[in-house]
């Protein structure tokens, strides 16, 4: 009989492609997965791990349970979403992985709501970038991300997840109120080339979708500054050193010395959504979490991505 423990230790050391990264996933020391795996391998009777210099690589046989393995986790997992919980109750811990933004204008907006309600359902929140936050739910670290697509900038989506779509959200170029744009009602890309700009740091999806900008113009912005945080951005603009492109969604009240202008041809605008692994389609913890964040994104009169 295969032990399910094991064989969950095999599939976390094939996502996360050692026995270390492993074990920080799943809670584990490294020498208890490694316990695991030879657990599975007297069980199986086979190898299914070979060394590869410092590290390991899944041999043939190895491969095959962790499909095997990822297959049976889904379906457990499906059971435990749909048969085993209550439809009228979400309760129990949900793991959200969101970025910043979505984080100030939605997440936070849901907490509450859960909050009020008296809820027994848990969550807890991890900020990071969608490229992250998809391949945090892909691995099972996590049930539910919000991540945004830029019109620019597309998203993978892994095979195994279900991507919904929740709102729009558009992103305006910020200047100092003493700055030859400040007083434009909108700007193009050519308006923009000789700018010094705050951004994202590179590789970043926002600080993609700014090079993107100037796609085909032979010319790259002028990035001084490189900086995670939009609030850093919006005090760079107000202290005139630099200009932003900053989305509406989460950002706070602008200072009297920022002015947001927008961007056309084409429009600087990001599609957001939620995706989840498919075999949660019918959890009510993802469902409610859902139902919760559309309500705050229509509060916000955020519009509905078109098709």
């Amino acid at each position: 009989m295969i032990d399910i423990s094991a064989l969950r230790a095999l599939v976390a050391v094939e996502q996360h492609g050692s026995v270390v990264a492993a074990s920080e996933v799943m809670g584990y020391s490294p020498s208890a997965v490694s316990q695991q795996i030879k657990k599975l391998e007297k069980q199986t009777g086979v190898a299914v791990l070979e060394r590869n210099g410092r590290g390991v690589l899944l041999t043939e046989r190895g491969l095959a349970l962790a499909g095997y393995g990822r297959r049976i986790m889904g379906e457990l997992e499906e059971l435990q979403a749909t048969l085993l919980a209550d439809p009228k109750k979400p309760s129990g811990l949900l793991r959200l992985v969101a970025f910043s933004t979505a984080c100030r204008g939605l997440v936070g907006p849901m907490l509450g709501r859960i909050a009020s309600a008296d809820s027994a359902l848990e969550i807890t929140v991890v900020a990071e970038d969608p490229r992250e936050a998809v391949q945090r739910v892909a691995s099972g670290e996590a049930e539910l991300a919000v991540v945004h697509n830029w019109n620019s900038v597309p998203l993978v989506i892994p095979e195994n997840l279900t991507h919904e779509a929740l709102c729009l959200d558009q992103a305006d170029v910020l200047v100092n109120s003493t700055h030859a744009l400040a007083g434009r009602a909108a700007v193009e890309r050519e308006d923009l080339l000789d700018e010094t700009w705050v951004s994202t740091p590179a590789g970043a999806i926002c600080n993609e979708a700014l090079l993107q900008i100037f796609a085909g113009l032979a010319r790259v912005p002028d990035i001084r500054v490189y900086d995670p945080d939009f609030s850093t951005h919006i005090a760079m603009v107000e202290q005139n050193v630099a200009v932003a492109l900053v989305p509406r969604l989460g950002r706070p009240p602008l200072p009297p010395a920022v002015v947001a202008v927008p961007v056309i041809n084409p429009v600087q605008q990001r599609a957001v959504g939620i995706v989840y692994r498919k075999t949660m389609t019918a959890s009510p913890n993802i469902r409610h979490a859902i139902r919760l964040l559309r309500e705050v994104a229509a509060e916000h009169e955020l519009a509905l991505p078109q098709g």
